[in-house]
C-alpha cells in the first residue's frame, strides 16, 4: 500500500498556506480536495478583509494568530506581487450609547497587541468620511483588503512547485489508525493509501472528517453550525473611501452589516447572520430593505435603488456558548497521535493563514 507522510484533508486558504509550508520540511504531501478546484467555499466567499486583530479576547488563537497573519501576509503580499491595499478601518459609534464600546474595543486591541490604534472624533470622522455619522470611531489604519484569490494561487503554485501532490473531486471516505499513521480510504474508486500524520482543514466539512477518525465532536465541542453572510453590491461610486464598520455584535455573534471595498473601488455591504442547515449559496434578494436600513445607519445619504444582490458566503461557526476560539489541535490525547484538527476556521483565518501554518508546523515537531 502506498504510504505518504501527510495528507492535509481540504484545499482552502488554510490548507493551502499549510501546505505550502510543510513543503519545506516534507517532501511527501498529499492535499486531497472533494472540490474540482482549491478555495471554492468560505475562502473565496468573504470579505477580502486584512484584520487587524481588534475583536479577539486576549491570548485566544484568534488574536495572536491574527496580529502574527496580518504582519507576515503583509509582508508576503510585498514580496510577491500579491494585489492588496491598506485601506484602514473606521468603527463607528452612531450615537453616545456605543461610545464604551468602542472605547472597550480600543483597550482590547491594544492589550492583544494591535498597533497604530487611535480614537477619532467625531470631527475628525466628518474630514474623512462626510457621509459617516459617527459621535466617535476607532481607526485602525493597518486594517486592508485583498485579492483572495490571487493569494490562493500563489499558494497553490508554490507547494506544487516544491512537490505536493494535490487530489481535486476526491473526498476523504474513511480514516483508520494503524500502527504507523493512518490508513485512509478517498475518491469515487476508494483508493487506499497510509499517511503518518493528517491534517483536518476540510473547512466547513471539518466535524465530518473528525468523525471519520472516530472522534464523538459533540462530547469534544467540535460540532459546526452554518451560518451565513449575503451581501449586497453598491453600484456606481462609493461615497466611502475607507472600510466602514458598526460596533459588533453583543458577544461578537457577528460584526454587524460593514461596508468594505474592493480593490478596484466598488462599495459591498456585508455579511449578515442567519443560521442555516444547508450549503445555499442563493441571496435572498428579500433582505434588500433590511440591509438598506443597516447600511443607512454607517453611510447617510443612500440609494436604495443601487442596492443590488452580490454574494453569499457560510463561516464555520462552532456550537456553544459565548466567543468559540479557534480548534487547532493535534489529538495524541485522544487517542490519534499525528492526527491534527483544525475546526471552526472562520475569520480572521485568511489574514491568519500564514501564521496558523507555521503554528500546524511546530504541532507536527
Amino acid at each position: 500500500m502506498e504510504q505518504v507522510q501527510v495528507t492535509i484533508i481540504g484545499a482552502g486558504v488554510i490548507g493551502l498556506a499549510i501546505a505550502r509550508e510543510l513543503s519545506r520540511q516534507f517532501s511527501d504531501i498529499i492535499v486531497l480536495e472533494k472540490n474540482d478546484h482549491f478555495g471554492r467555499e468560505t475562502s473565496s466567499r468573504n470579505s477580502e478583509v486584512i484584520h487587524s486583530g481588534i475583536y479577539y479576547p486576549r491570548d485566544s488563537l484568534k488574536a495572536r494568530l491574527c496580529v502574527e497573519g496580518a504582519r507576515l501576509l503583509y509582508d508576503y503580499c510585498q514580496a510577491h506581487g500579491i494585489p492588496h491595499k491598506r485601506l484602514g478601518k473606521l468603527i463607528v459609534a452612531t450615537h453616545d450609547g456605543e461610545i464604551g464600546q468602542i472605547e472597550a474595543l480600543y483597550e482590547k486591541g491594544r492589550n492583544n497587541g494591535v498597533a497604530n490604534l487611535s480614537v477619532v472624533d467625531a470631527k475628525q470622522i466628518q474630514n474623512w468620511e462626510p457621509h459617516v455619522p459617527g459621535v466617535l470611531g476607532l481607526w485602525s489604519p493597518d486594517t486592508g483588503i485583498i485579492n483572495s484569490h490571487a493569494l490562493m494561487d500563489h499558494y497553490y503554485h508554490e507547494a506544487s512547485q516544491a512537490g505536493v501532490v494535490f487530489a481535486f473531486n476526491t473526498a476523504c471516505r474513511s480514516i483508520t489508525r494503524c500502527e504507523d499513521g493512518y490508513e485512509m480510504i478517498s475518491g469515487a474508486d476508494a483508493y487506499p493509501f497510509r499517511s503518518r500524520v493528517v491534517i483536518n482543514a476540510a473547512g466547513l466539512h471539518s466535524d465530518h472528517v473528525a468523525e471519520l477518525a472516530g472522534m464523538n465532536v459533540d462530547a469534544l465541542g467540535y460540532r459546526l453550525r452554518y451560518c451565513k453572510g449575503d451581501y449586497f453590491g453598491y453600484s456606481g461610486v462609493s461615497p466611502v473611501h475607507r472600510l466602514i464598520y458598526p460596533v459588533p455584535h453583543e458577544n461578537l455573534t457577528g460584526l454587524g452589516v460593514h461596508a468594505t471595498l474592493n480593490l478596484g473601488g466598488q462599495l459591498r455591504f456585508g455579511p449578515d447572520t442567519e443560521y442555516v442547515d444547508q450549503l445555499s449559496y442563493t441571496v435572498d434578494e428579500r433582505k434588500k430593505e433590511l440591509f438598506y436600513r443597516s447600511a443607512s445607519k454607517i453611510i447617510r445619504g443612500l440609494d436604495a435603488t443601487r442596492l443590488m444582490p452580490d454574494m453569499a458566503g457560510i463561516r464555520p461557526k462552532l456550537k456553544g456558548p459565548g466567543v468559540r476560539d479557534f480548534i487547532i489541535r493535534e489529538e495524541s490525547a485522544n487517542g490519534l497521535p499525528g492526527f491534527i484538527n483544525l475546526i471552526g476556521m472562520e475569520s480572521p483565518g485568511l489574514t491568519a493563514s500564514l501564521a496558523i501554518a507555521r503554528f500546524v508546523r511546530e504541532l507536527i515537531k
